[in-house]
């Protein structure tokens, strides 16, 4: 069961101490201590030494704060809320605070991680695995690291399925920058970007290790498809571990580098995975998809890209409205509007889908 969600002036103060900028273990150890309130009012008075700018930033109201991230679409969601992932609550050190664009899954999905200096061979596998998940309606989680990270939820975004990225930094900023449009595509998709950071934080080498276990604590399987012997995604597989998740990992040769951490891994009890087949069959027994794809989107956005269209109508309509129209869940629809968008027959007119003239039925 959930905690009960705590009251509003704990969640106020509880944001202002989130831009502090303070390690998340630190403003763990203060709320502890006492509660956020008295936290935010200790660093206002110095009895709790922070830097200059973490007590400016901690001194900024919470409602002007929430202000600023409606405005740029960010939401929050607290440890106890009904919209906080029942999973991730229930590891030993959640975060108490969430970050969010998109949509956050309320079940366990699969934990795709590795290397950053991938080879082709796990480019490939984990592009497929990333695939064949995101068919079969499990939702792919990873960091949207280079490598393996990206290539996973490529694999979902080119299947058409639902994907999670968990960011080492706010969500004001892609990181990297390369895979901007990567983030956008999940998003698109139906899938979300959550951190426990808010906007304006910096991508820092020693928030990524931090943000791992939000990773494998959004999932019920961690599968690691190459790491080195102290890559980061060692990590992820013993957090996995420490929180009652399944990790499995790719074999590799054992003269390379990117296998080595798969192969200790195997050694000392992870699932070996030959293939794709693998993969679904541990999702099926885990209850995360259904057999034999019972349960999948079977009639995925393309199969239904002429009624939505007529649904939109030369008036245009917003997502509320086509969901009725279309009988739809709304998953299904901003997956299917994200790629009418994608292909440049609609565009988003504040909250309203219209047609592109050229596309329009009368163009």
């Amino acid at each position: 069961m959930s905690p009960t969600p705590p009251p509003v002036p704990y969640f106020f103060h509880r944001l202002r101490l989130a831009y502090s900028g303070l390690h998340p273990e630190r403003i763990h150890t203060l709320v502890k201590a006492s509660d956020p309130v008295e936290a935010v009012r200790k660093i206002e008075t110095g009895r709790v030494r922070v830097s200059a700018a973490a007590r400016e930033a901690v001194g900024v109201a919470a409602e002007q704060r929430m202000q600023e991230l409606a405005s740029s679409g960010v939401s929050v969601t607290l440890l106890g809320a009904d919209s906080y992932p029942p999973w991730l609550a229930a590891i030993p050190d959640p975060p108490d605070l969430l970050f969010v664009r998109g949509v956050l899954p309320t079940a366990p999905g699969v934990a795709v991680v590795g290397s950053r200096r991938a080879t082709r061979y796990g480019i490939n596998l984990a592009k497929a695995i990333g695939a064949a998940a995101g068919r079969r309606d499990a939702v792919v989680v990873s960091g949207l690291a280079r490598g393996i990270d990206g290539a996973a939820h490529w694999g979902v975004v080119e299947a058409g399925g639902r994907g999670v990225a968990v960011l080492g930094c706010g969500l004001d900023r892609w990181y990297p920058v390369s895979h901007r449009r990567l983030g956008e595509a999940l998003l698109e998709n139906g899938g979300g970007v959550v951190t426990e950071y808010p906007p304006g934080t910096v991508p820092e080498p020693w928030r990524f290790p931090v943000r791992n276990r939000i990773i494998t604590g959004l999932s019920r399987v961690v599968l690691v498809v190459e790491a080195a012997a102290d890559g980061g995604a060692l990590i992820s597989a013993r957090l996995g571990l420490e929180q009652g998740r399944e990790v499995l990992a790719v074999p590799g040769d054992i003269d390379r580098v990117t296998s080595r951490g798969c192969n200790e891994l195997i050694r000392d009890g992870a699932m070996p995975v030959l293939g794709t087949a693998d993969v679904l069959d541990l999702l099926e027994q885990e209850g995360i998809i259904n057999p034999s794809g019972v349960g999948r989107r079977e009639s995925g956005p393309a199969d239904a890209k002429g009624g939505l269209e007529e649904a939109i109508g030369e008036a245009g309509a917003t997502l509320e409205v086509l969901a009725e129209r279309m009988g739809w869940p709304l998953t299904r629809l901003l997956v299917s509007v994200g790629e009418l968008e994608s292909e440049g027959r609609v565009t988003r007119d504040g909250g309203v889908i219209r047609l592109r003239m050229e596309h329009g039925r009368n163009g």
